[in-house]
């Protein structure tokens, strides 16, 4: 793709933007109702995988994703869908399906604790590309505009290249990242994710069980 083509791409996933935003604006605000205490022990599973350093998913091959300090309703719907089959995961399916909506929303706000802080300073000079994501996402990808957003903040680089790629091709079905992500080209999935790997923000659930929250930058 030449650059003028590129730009032009860019252009229309962000016109698309603000329509997609106010139509989740006009939705009822939905938030994770849940019990920390009660989540942080049904969240034992969870730590098989998403606590161990540097765990990687067998295949595809990638990343395992940071939880900690990540929006608690986005958790509850990514569960849901993986329960209802909108994300295809064998094991997440079977984890997330074996759970009610009261346990997800428990494990959603103990991994959430304390959620990452949206105003830290942006790291580093932001790709082009990701002028479709901060409207959502925040600059920083730790100021989401809504908690159905998951905030990209110190995420795993290669996990948000494989959701995206995921999102691209309908393995994950969600109506406003297809309409975002049909504007972006695949091969600036991989410094989309760096830049926003490289902020800080989200932590593994290892640290939630040392500190009960994701340490600060530097602490």
């Amino acid at each position: 793709m030449s650059l003028r083509a590129g730009r032009v791409a860019i252009g229309r996933a962000v016109a698309l933007v603000p329509a997609l935003v106010l139509a989740l604006s006009t939705a009822l605000d939905a938030h994770a109702d849940g019990n920390a205490q009660r989540g942080k022990v049904l969240a034992y599973t969870c730590h098989g995988c998403h606590g161990v350093p540097d765990y990687r998913n067998a295949f595809p091959n990638y990343s395992v994703p940071k939880l900690g300090g990540q929006n608690a309703q986005y958790l509850v719907n990514a569960l849901g869908a993986y329960a209802g089959g909108d994300r295809a995961h064998q094991t997440m399916h079977s984890q997330a399906a074996t759970l009610s909506e009261q346990d997800r929303d428990d494990i959603a706000v103990y991994l959430q604790s304390e959620v990452v802080p949206p105003g830290s300073p942006v790291i580093g000079t932001p790709p082009p590309a990701t002028q479709t994501c901060v409207s959502c996402h925040g600059a920083n990808g730790a100021k989401t505009i809504s908690p159905e957003y998951p905030i990209l903040a110190a995420q795993q680089p290669d996990y948000i290249v494989q959701a995206l790629h995921e999102y691209k091709t309908g393995k994950r079905k969600n109506p406003i990242m297809a309409g975002i992500i049909a504007g972006v080209d695949e091969k600036d999935f991989e410094a989309i994710a760096q830049f926003f790997g490289q902020q800080p923000g989200l932590c593994s659930t290892d640290q939630l069980r040392l500190h009960g929250k994701c340490p600060k930058e530097g602490g």
